[in-house]
């Protein structure tokens, strides 16, 4: 019997990623653009601005992992007729298998 999959089970580590990336990078804006820091003269706002932009397009990354991990019904190609693909599907493959974690059936009391 295969495993079953619903809701967000897939690619959970993708998802907190996206998630926590997001978080930092807007609190980080919003401390840059807000919150006055000057340390001896010096103003430490734009540092906060620039490095949470970059966490928010780090999460970018993060977003697309979690979105192609779910995606479900593509055809194969074997499916399709085509020959089986190389090393980059294999590793493709065995990579997706690895992330994804079935979830445990359990039975009625």
């Amino acid at each position: 019997m295969a495993p079953k999959y619903d809701g967000l089970s897939h690619c959970k580590v993708a998802l907190v990623f996206a998630v926590l990336m997001d978080l930092l990078g807007v609190i980080c804006l919003l401390l840059g653009v807000f919150a006055p820091l000057e340390i001896k003269g010096q103003d430490f706002g734009d540092l906060l601005v620039y490095s949470g932009a970059l966490l928010v397009l780090f999460s970018l990354a993060g977003w697309v992992m979690w979105y192609s991990g779910n995606i479900e019904g593509l055809t194969s190609k074997i499916e399709l007729g085509g020959a089986v693909g190389g090393a980059v599907d294999r590793l493709a493959r065995n990579l997706s298998r690895r992330i994804r974690l079935p979830r445990t059936q359990s039975s009625p009391t």
